[in-house]
């Protein structure tokens, strides 16, 4: 849910209210708590990085996203992540009376900010390998046909 106006992490927090608000705060210390990230409003929500983009927290009209690029790596640490998306996304879903205690969130940001901190930015590590990295047969042009003169 993007806010007109709010161009800071700190806006975008301030931004919300009632539930949301309270969860974002809660979420945002836990991230804060697990380590060193970069803190960005980007894509219309936080986006933490380190060696790349590692989770994001989305506030939106009825739920908040809890949200890991390589996210899939983590499901054994929190069972409601719901894989999808690029970069092996999975995202915690939470609405109104929905929680994630403060060690878990804690847990789940170190293992996003671990997972990085091993294997680089993920963005990265999902691009095709190029052009040049093909072998030499397969970036032959096809022979053309000759023409037949009588």
């Amino acid at each position: 849910m993007k806010t007109p106006g709010v161009n800071t992490p700190d806006l975008y927090v301030a931004s919300l209210e009632g539930w949301r608000l309270a969860l974002v705060r809660a979420l945002r210390r836990a991230v804060r708590a697990s380590g060193p990230f970069e803190e960005q409003l980007k894509w219309g929500h936080l986006v933490y990085f380190h060696k790349g983009p590692a989770l994001l927290i989305r506030a939106e009209a009825e739920r908040v996203l809890f949200g890991f690029w390589r996210g899939q790596q983590f499901l054994e640490l929190e069972r409601r992540l719901k894989p999808g998306g690029k970069y092996d996304m999975a995202t915690l879903e939470l609405r109104a009376g929905d929680s994630i205690s403060a060690p878990s969130a804690r847990a789940l940001a170190r293992a996003a900010r671990d997972f990085n901190e091993r294997h680089g930015d993920p963005r990265s590590a999902a691009m095709p390998a190029s052009k040049s990295a093909q072998p030499k047969s397969s970036r032959t042009k096809p022979a053309r046909a000759r023409s037949k003169r009588a």
